[in-house]
């Protein structure tokens, strides 16, 4: 009989002590794009956890519950941006992507509440390394995204680029002033710069007209 007291009273430290160290984030979207429950999360295009639940809140957003990995727990930081993407081994399934947008960090606690990103917003993140802190290594950032522009666009492309330029809009609505008018002097001259080229090589293709859209989307950037 006393044998099976201690076995009951060891049992919870065992269990304790065996306790799965993964780290679960809260993590809020305006839209999931059809997101799921079991869809990965990928860092560096390393599967690091999985989408528990999903719900919809009475406040008008997603929170979409995540789990990642013990072995991945460390590398969620305070500089770590989530956002959904079409998941690269399967098109019919999206999922959550994590990025760095800065090296070290406080390490995510278990349990917390994040803010979700968008492509676009993560996009900003990288082209100015916290624009509010100064616009180090601008040139260098923004010449990624100009080597995108520079490829010959098809019909599709444009499309995803105008839905780009919308995002960007929106993003830019929610930066205060300050931030607002670096945009406008560093961003917009080298973005604007880049869609003359786009133009021209439209142009060249006899497919000018697919400009019009981008500059409505170009002209409700530049009045904000």
């Amino acid at each position: 009989m006393l044998k099976k007291i201690l076995i009951l009273l060891i049992l919870p430290l065992i269990l304790l002590t065996c306790k799965d160290n993964s780290l679960n984030l809260k993590i809020r979207f305006h839209q999931v794009q059809g997101l799921q429950n079991g869809d990965r999360v990928i860092f560096q295009q390393n599967q690091i956890g999985t989408v528990k639940s999903l719900f919809y809140s009475d406040e008008g957003f997603f929170t979409v519950d995540v789990v990642i990995k013990k072995d991945y727990a460390n590398a969620a930081t305070e500089y770590s941006r989530f956002f959904i993407i079409t998941d690269s081994q399967s098109k019919n399934n999206k999922a959550v992507e994590m990025i760095q947008i800065r090296e070290g960090g406080k390490p995510l606690q278990n349990n917390a509440t994040l803010e979700g990103s968008t492509e676009t917003s993560v996009l900003l993140n990288q082209l100015f390394g916290g624009i509010e802190n100064g616009l180090e290594d601008l040139e260098k950032q923004f010449e990624q995204f100009s080597k995108d522009l520079k490829s010959i666009p098809e019909s599709e492309e444009i499309k995803k680029l105008e839905k780009e330029l919308k995002c960007l809009a929106e993003e830019m609505k929610r930066f205060g002033e300050a931030t607002r008018q670096k945009l406008q002097e560093e961003l917009l001259p080298k973005l604007k710069e880049e869609m003359e080229k786009l133009r021209k090589r439209l142009h060249e293709l006899g497919r000018e007209d697919e400009m019009k859209p981008l500059e409505i989307e170009m002209e409700k950037i530049q009045n904000i």
